[in-house]
């Protein structure tokens, strides 16, 4: 298994790196070519969606674009496995009129010809997103420190 930084992508497989500059260039104007990394049937899996297929999968990155102002991924790392990708991600943007950013990784599964059949997205939603709404947020933070070990 081949693991390289990001900045360190010249030894990462031809599709490893596709992907990841697609992700790290992506825009409205370039989301059909980050969707023709895709297999037809792909499956996308984030923690609110679950879907399959390229109407799918653009649909999902087009949803992206509507709900929050200058989405960016910056990829921090790849592990690089052939047919399996790891990848680390930052994604940063405006919501509320106020900068976020959530830490994640997504699964990748390639068939033969290097097409994305699978996208598994890791990330916490609750602490990344629910936290930060204010009378949520304040409840989920409490649920957390009651169920947090406490380390004397």
């Amino acid at each position: 298994m081949n693991t390289q930084m990001s900045t360190r992508t010249p030894s990462l497989t031809q599709h490893a790196h596709a992907i990841k500059n697609a992700f790290e260039t992506l825009s409205p104007s370039t989301l059909p070519a980050l969707v023709a990394l895709y297999a037809a049937d792909a499956r996308f899996v984030d923690p609110f969606n679950d879907v399959r297929g390229h109407n799918a999968v653009h649909a999902i990155f087009a949803h992206m674009f509507v709900q929050v102002g200058a989405p960016r991924f910056v990829v921090t790392r790849i592990i690089d496995g052939g047919d399996t990708l790891f990848m680390r991600w930052d994604f940063t943007f405006i919501a509320r009129d106020q900068p976020q950013h959530i830490h994640g990784a997504t699964h990748f599964e390639l068939d033969a010809a290097g097409l994305i059949t699978l996208h598994r997205d890791y990330w916490d939603a609750a602490q990344e997103l629910y936290e930060k709404i204010p009378v949520l947020g304040s409840a989920l933070r409490w649920v957390r420190g009651k169920l947090a070990v406490k380390i004397a």
